[in-house]
């Protein structure tokens, strides 16, 4: 179950950059937008993103700042990504599947060769193009979100999860300039939630690697904060750099910069030689690579997303409608008017009260007989007369 596009928005990272462009903090931003900063922050890391006049607001503002970053200088070339694949049974296979490629890579170009002509771009339905996108970046995520959680279950759940909300919101992850950077952002983002430690399954913990040196390196990694145990993983796992490790874990760069000096520094102390980045890099890759991480199918994933959207489309119609029913019994029972309470009888000055009149004595019947002969109006009774 797909959503129907709104107005165009660059990707995360872009609106991010633009804004530092042109000199603007997260706080000036949300101002013009008339919004909190919290909100301009999940916007720039993707996890959001704003809708209605908003939305065209926001797209018209990023809109300007672009063209006036274009008119002060020339724009930089655009990074092409390559992603690098190796062969099935090499020994980098798994090392390689880790990483993900962030930056881009030079291309080999043979002398005496003719270049090859481009292949022509295939039409892909939405279902083709998410299958493609899932099994190109499912095996390492997993890898990575094992690395983050010290969990196999968890990492493919989180994996799932992303990829389910990826197919709810696919028209914008399709038009990403990062796609698995959209699905990772959300994996990482559900795998540390705080309520996963709540769940009866997660109180346990599962079977630590067999390797001791694994073992060991996954047990000083997981003795980290999440936040410098996650940018640590993006800087020197998936080979990100400080800006784009900054926005994902929405953090300003300096802020991002400490918790890797940090995360490298207890690294460091725990074991000394992960010092190296490069070193570390190599045993983060070993220690996934030596796993046996599955996930499910991609048709699996895609009819999982649109079970889920129907059970809480058909449970918001429900609960709207028990609520309509519930406040319609309640206007048809309800008084139209206020009935004070009668108040129970009280002993005052210790004079009990008088539940019901009695039989009237000779005095008052005579008394009483006597006012119903006189005149009952008149001048008579207002002017008062000697006997």
């Amino acid at each position: 179950m797909t959503r129907s596009p709104g107005t165009p928005l660059p990707p995360p990272k872009a609106r991010r950059r633009l804004r530092e462009a042109a000199s603007l903090t997260q706080a000036q931003l949300a101002d013009r937008m008339g919004v909190t900063r919290a909100t301009v922050r999940t916007w720039e890391s993707g996890r959001t993103t704003p809708r209605g006049r908003r939305r065209e607001a926001y797209a018209e503002l990023l809109k300007t700042l672009a063209e006036e970053e274009s008119a002060a200088a020339e724009p930089a070339p655009v990074p092409v990504v390559v992603a690098v694949r190796t062969g099935p049974g090499s020994p980098a296979e798994d090392t390689e599947s880790l990483v993900l490629p962030a930056k881009a890579l030079p291309t080999e170009e043979r002398q005496g060769d003719e270049p090859e002509p481009a292949p022509e771009p295939v039409a892909l339905t939405p279902a083709q193009a998410f299958d493609a996108l899932y099994e190109f970046g499912t095996p390492a995520l997993v890898r990575q979100t094992f690395l983050l959680t010290g969990r196999r279950e968890l990492a493919r759940e989180s994996v799932e999860r992303a990829f389910q909300t990826a197919w709810e919101n696919w028209p914008e992850v399709a038009r990403d300039r990062d796609p698995v950077g959209w699905v990772r952002a959300v994996a990482y983002e559900y795998a540390l939630s705080p309520w996963q430690r709540f769940r009866p399954r997660n109180r346990h913990p599962e079977p630590p690697p067999a390797d001791p040196g694994d073992r060991t390196l996954l047990n000083t990694l997981l003795r980290l904060p999440p936040r410098h145990r996650r940018t640590l993983l993006l800087y020197d796992g998936v080979g990100l750099d400080l800006p784009e490790t900054a926005a994902e874990t929405e953090a300003s760069t300096p802020a991002a910069a400490n918790r890797l000096l940090n995360a490298r520094r207890a690294m460091a102390d725990r074991l000394p030689e992960l010092a190296d980045p490069e070193v570390l890099h190599r045993r983060l890759a070993e220690v996934a690579s030596n796993e046996r991480l599955r996930a499910a199918k991609p048709p699996t994933v895609r009819v999982g997303s649109e079970r889920r959207a129907r059970f809480w489309t058909r449970a918001a119609i429900a609960f709207t409608a028990a609520l309509i029913g519930t406040t319609a019994l309640t206007l048809r029972t309800a008084p139209t008017h206020y009935e004070p309470p009668v108040s129970p009888g009280e002993t005052v000055r210790g004079v009990p009260p008088k539940v019901a009149p009695g039989a009237l004595s000779d005095e008052e019947l005579e008394l009483r007989q006597k006012l119903r002969d006189q005149m009952q109006d008149g001048p008579e009774r207002l002017t008062p007369r000697l006997e």
